[in-house]
Parts: C-alpha cells; sequence; structure tokens
C-alpha cells in the first residue's frame, strides 16, 4: 500500500506521526503528569483568589469577557483582570493535560491506561470550564459554584492517579496490606468526600460570596454549617490517626507508614487554619489557605489509598488485569 506523505499523515493522525518522531523518556512522562497535578491545583486557588477579590463578575459574560469584548477592557478594571487571568490560567492547564496526553501516546511501549487518564483529564477540564461559564451566566449562583469546585476536585484525583501510575507498569496490583486495612481507607475516602461536600456548603453560606453585589447564597445557617464541616473533619482525624496506628500494627512498608504520617501532618495543618478562619471571621487570606489545604488534604488521603497496593515497576505490554476495586484498577 502507498504510504501517505508527511504532511498527510501529520494532518490525518498527528499523535501517531509525533510517536513516531518523539520518544519521551519515563522521567519527561513523570514531569508532565506532575505538572498536570500542579495545575490542577494552582486553578483552584486561583480560582479562589478570585471569589475572594469579589471578582467572580470581573469579565460580564462568557465565553467573552464583555459583550463587545473577547479580552478582558480597560473598563473592567482590578476585577475583570483578576477574573480574565483565571481565564487565561485555564489555557496553561489545558496546556499541561495536552502534554501528558502525547508524552504518554508517544512513550514506548505505548501505554493505553495512561493515555486514557489523559483524555480523561481533558474532559474534565473542558465541562469545568463549561460549567465556569454557567456560573458566571447564572451571576455566581452557589450551587454553580460548589459544582465547580467539586469537578475541580475530581481532576485533582485523575491528576494524581496518572501521576502516580508514570511510576508503575500495568501490571496487576498487588496488595501490601490485609483486607481489613484497605477497607479502612475506603471509610477514610467516603469521609474526605464527605468534609469536602460540607466545605462547599460552608463556602456557599458565607458571607465570600465572589461578587461585591448582592449574590444568592444557599439557605443555610452558616455557623451551623461550619459546625457539621467541623465534625467531618474530626471523624476523617480520627480515621487518619486509626490508619497510622494500624499501618505500625501490621508493619505495613515504609513508605506507605510515610504517606499516613504526611496525612496527619497536612490535616494538622488544615484544622489549625480552620478554626483560625472560624474565630477570626473568615479573613481572605486564610480562606485561601484554606482551600489549598484541601486540595493537599485530598491528594494526601488518594496517595496514601493508593500506597496500599503495589504494581511491577517494569512495563508490560499485557492488558491490566481486573482488580477486586475501581481505585486500584487506576
Amino acid at each position: 500500500m502507498h504510504k501517505a506523505p508527511p504532511t498527510i499523515g501529520a494532518v490525518l493522525n498527528p499523535f501517531a506521526y509525533l510517536a513516531d518522531r518523539w520518544t519521551p523518556s519515563p522521567r519527561t512522562v513523570r514531569r508532565a503528569a506532575l505538572a498536570a497535578l500542579v495545575m490542577s491545583v494552582v486553578i483552584v486557588v486561583t480560582g479562589g483568589a478570585v471569589r475572594l477579590t469579589g471578582s467572580g463578575l470581573g469579565c460580564d459574560t462568557w465565553p467573552k469577557c464583555t459583550d463587545d469584548s473577547l479580552i478582558v477592557t480597560q473598563a473592567q478594571g482590578f476585577h475583570g483582570a483578576i477574573e480574565f487571568g483565571n481565564r487565561m490560567l485555564t489555557y496553561v492547564l489545558s496546556a499541561a493535560v495536552g502534554a501528558v496526553i502525547l508524552a504518554a501516546r508517544s512513550a514506548k511501549p505505548w501505554r493505553h491506561s495512561l493515555t486514557k487518564l489523559g483524555w480523561i483529564q481533558f474532559a474534565l477540564v473542558m465541562c469545568n470550564a463549561v460549567l465556569g461559564g454557567i456560573t458566571v451566566l447564572t451571576g455566581l449562583n452557589p450551587y454553580s459554584v460548589a459544582g465547580h469546585f467539586l469537578l475541580a476536585t475530581g481532576l485533582i484525583t485523575v491528576t494524581t492517579l496518572t501521576w502516580q501510575r508514570t511510576r508503575e507498569s500495568d501490571a496487576a496490583p498487588r496488595p501490601r496490606v490485609p483486607a481489613p486495612v484497605r477497607k479502612l481507607s475506603w471509610a477514610l475516602i467516603a469521609t474526605t468526600l464527605v468534609l469536602i461536600a460540607a466545605g462547599t456548603v460552608v463556602t456557599g453560606s458565607g458571607p465570600h460570596a465572589g461578587d461585591r453585589s448582592e449574590i444568592k447564597r444557599m439557605p443555610f445557617d452558616w455557623a451551623a454549617t461550619a459546625h457539621v464541616h467541623a465534625i467531618a473533619a474530626w471523624l476523617v482525624c480520627a480515621l487518619a490517626v486509626a490508619m497510622w496506628l494500624v499501618l505500625r500494627v501490621v508493619d505495613a512498608p515504609t513508605d506507605t507508614r510515610a504517606r499516613a504520617r504526611d496525612l496527619l501532618v497536612v490535616l494538622l495543618a488544615q484544622g489549625a487554619i480552620g478554626y483560625v478562619q472560624f474565630f477570626t471571621q473568615l479573613p481572605e487570606v486564610l480562606v485561601a489557605a484554606h482551600m489549598l489545604g484541601s486540595c493537599l488534604v485530598w491528594i494526601s488521603v488518594l496517595r496514601l489509598t493508593l500506597s496500599l497496593r503495589e504494581r511491577s515497576t517494569e512495563p508490560v505490554d499485557a492488558a491490566p488485569a481486573r482488580d477486586e476495586s475501581a481505585l486500584s484498577a487506576v
């Protein structure tokens, strides 16, 4: 069969064209995955900065900044610059995710599992961009804002999984701790998700609406929701301490115990910030730090759970075997 000219091949299948001409090292693939994870956290923190500076409606509409301009204008002022800057960071995040997809596709051997995770990241970025636009068009509806944060948490989940998988093969995972310990980790994950969801309700009921004008808030008592959030936080802490103790009892691998220790440190710092901001009437700097802490807590929980199983570090060509849990499978 006659081979298509290189230019036509690049147009018809650019990923295969690049893969034929570039073979990234495993370190390059890992760095691309880490960059996507870092950017998924950065976009959360900068999104919080938009809300905390009252710049949520700095751009009047979406996808353009104003009805007549695609970019921010001088009339939009400081708030417009902040909001538009955050929108531009979405392109940086997209570039980081794109680098993961390209690096995973071009690596030899081609690991389809990493490519799929990269495309899931891309889909989440696009969905959250659309939801962000809906948030602007609905005047910062608090439920849309909460969904925006939860989708961002979903992106952090996938970027963390991808980063972990770049250091493993596609071999079947092997447990490193007894089954009851793994079940405890699932309880920790579930409780942490409740904690994060409760945090969005606290935010939706609190004073930082995201704009200087009167913005609709969730119809809940802010102090009561904060107390529910605190109870969930204490449950997470209790489970984290239990995990740390159990891992020592079963003589878990050193790196797994280190992950449990790291989680405790992050939870301690996050709890301290949470209580200080509560008693100081939610200063913007501490709220931003608490949002960063939320991301770090979730990443720490995921890393701890992922450290409870292992895969061969040598690449394999065989398709991954079915595992007993969805998280272990990725």
